[in-house]
């Protein structure tokens, strides 16, 4: 794995190489590697370090990926957003391999947003569409388009859970569909194991462990806010608005 260290200014050589504490009070330092994702291989520059913990890739973003490989119809012509998108990296490859119209968003932080757009330009695509926003804070768009939602690895922090789900309800319960765009909610084959998901979702997954009262804490939140929670998948999850299944069930 070639790994190199980068500054804002430029690529340092093997004697000016700043360490992490001198980086501290100075400036942003960075790791370049070469990922494997499934069908290609990745270009990721990483902070060494970040306060926010948006630095580096995380186990569930590779497995994330081989999921939705293997169940693609569910992200087939849908309009795309990624919470807690960290690098960039799991946008940039649904973006490479099926042209997904994703949009990247994490904490309200100019680095992070650079630094998705280097991944972008590292890896020959155009800059993803980013939205700064910290979760719980008011969204900056306030008619959601995005019919599905997707993260991975993003329960680290249990204090933050009220916030994300948060984020979550507004992004699901006020989604309004573009005029020019129709999709179905229910695109689905014979490879995707009878997966099918609703529009508006939510689709998360994680690999980083956490207790069960944790993960129990999060799920019973996100019911509390009027959100479904449904296990599709292992350690795959799809979160929709309970009143959107009573007003389909109506009609």
């Amino acid at each position: 794995m070639d790994i190199a260290i980068f500054s804002p200014s430029g690529l340092f050589g093997e004697d000016d190489c700043p360490t992490r504490e001198e980086d501290a009070d100075s400036q942003e330092s960075y790791v370049e590697r070469k990922h494997q994702f499934p069908g290609m291989e990745l270009i990721v520059r990483e902070f060494s370090f970040h306060q926010l913990n948006a630095n580096l890739l995380w186990p569930g973003t590779f497995s994330f990926a081989e999921w939705l490989v293997q169940h693609r119809s569910c992200i087939e012509g849908r309009r795309a957003i990624e919470l807690g998108s960290g690098t960039g990296a799991l946008a940039i490859f649904l973006r490479k391999s099926y042209n997904l119209d994703i949009t990247t968003s994490d904490y309200d932080d100019n680095e992070i947003e650079k630094n998705i757009a280097h991944n972008c330009q590292a890896n020959e695509i155009p800059i993803i569409p980013h939205i700064k926003h910290t979760w719980g804070d008011k969204f900056p768009n306030s008619d959601p388009d995005w019919d599905l939602i997707i993260a991975s690895d993003i329960l680290l922090y249990v204090k933050q859970y009220a916030n994300l789900i948060q984020t979550i309800s507004f992004l699901l319960k006020c989604y309004k569909p573009q005029l020019s765009r129709a999709v179905s909610p229910t695109g689905n084959d014979e490879s995707d194991g009878d997966v099918v998901l609703p529009q508006p979702a939510f689709l998360m997954s994680w690999r980083r462990r956490i207790g069960k009262e944790d993960e129990s804490l999060f799920f019973n939140g996100c019911e509390n806010a009027g959100l479904k929670v449904k296990h599709i998948g292992s350690r795959v999850y799809c979160i929709n608005p309970i009143e959107n299944e009573i007003s389909e069930t109506k009609s």
